[in-house]
Formats: structure tokens, sequence, C-alpha cells
């Protein structure tokens, strides 16, 4: 399980890593699981989300040193990054005729928001980050969840309904989280 970095916490990696680039790699283990869910909810296909997120953090290494700290979580930087990358994939694609239909570009607060979640998801036991991930990131089904982990159906959602109970416990949302079909 990994700790939450502070602010200040953050703030010190991006410095380390704009003086030296090899501390980059603490930046990237600590953002590349909310990146990669980020990509994937929008690209729908893992090869090219896996590509899409190693572009994003080429891209972040390369461009590093330009990077102004503004209080805004590095997170939110990395989105940006990865919201264009995309859009542009999408621009290259459109004259094949079944390129993918770009999804609008989310304001920094939802961002900001959804790196929030993707922090608590990253929180959650083991078991259960494989599944929420598995289930809502990667779009899979509780079959497919549980033949990929070697579980049952049953145990399958039950590791989904802890992990989404212990998510609204932490958010504080009385509201019902959407929990997808059982299909």
């Amino acid at each position: 399980m990994r700790a939450q970095k502070t602010e200040p916490d953050e703030r010190l990696l991006i410095e380390a890593a704009q003086q030296d680039p090899g501390r980059f790699a603490e930046l990237y283990e600590l953002h590349f699981y909310r990146v990669y869910a980020f990509v994937m909810r929008r690209v729908r296909d893992r090869t090219e989300a896996e590509d899409v997120t190693s572009e994003v953090f080429h891209h972040a290494l390369k461009n590093i040193g330009r990077f102004e700290w503004r209080g805004v979580p590095f997170s939110a930087w990395l989105m940006r990054i990865a919201s264009n990358i995309i859009a542009d994939r999408w621009q290259q694609s459109a004259r094949e005729p079944h390129g993918a239909d770009p999804v609008e570009e989310a304001a920094p607060e939802v961002i900001e928001r959804q790196a929030a979640l993707f922090q608590l998801v990253d929180r959650l036991p083991a078991d259960q980050r494989r599944v929420i991930i598995m289930r809502f990131a990667e779009q899979k089904s509780i079959k497919d969840i549980a033949h990929d982990l070697g579980r049952s159906e049953g145990a399958v959602k039950q590791l989904q309904f802890r992990a989404l109970e212990k998510l609204r416990d932490q958010l504080g949302a009385p509201a019902r989280i959407q929990e997808g079909a059982d299909a």
C-alpha cells in the first residue's frame, strides 16, 4: 500500500526530478495507475491505453524542466498531457473509417476529483483494487474478472461490493456509486 504524498512532498519530488531526471521514477510510480485508468476510460483498448500512458510519461519526463508548480496537483498536468495525446491520436485517425470519437476535455476540477478518487482506489486492499480497476477502468465483466483472477463470480462481486462501500465511506457520499451491471 502506497502512502499518499502531501502537496509539499509532491513538490519536492518534482523539484528533485527537475534537477535529476533519474528521480522522475518516483513521480511515475506515484501517478501511473491514475493516468492509466484515466486513459483507459477514454480509449477503451488495453494496448492503446498502454501506448498512450507510456507516451504521457515520456512527454512529462522530457518536459519536467518546464513544469511550474502552481499548487495544482502534478496529476492534473499529467491528465492534460494525456488528453492532448488522445485528442492528437483521434485527429490522426479521423480520416480512417473506424476512428474513435473524441470525448470532451474535462475541466481541471473534474480532473482533480478523478485524481482524488484514483488515490482512494490506490489505497484499497490489493484484491479490491484489482477488481475495481478491471471492472471500471478496463470495463471487464464480473465473469471475465472471475476468470482472470481464478475466483468465483460471487467472490468478485463481494470484493467489488466491499471496495465500493469503502470508497463511499471515504468519500462521505450518501448517494450510491453506480456499480454497473453484473454481466
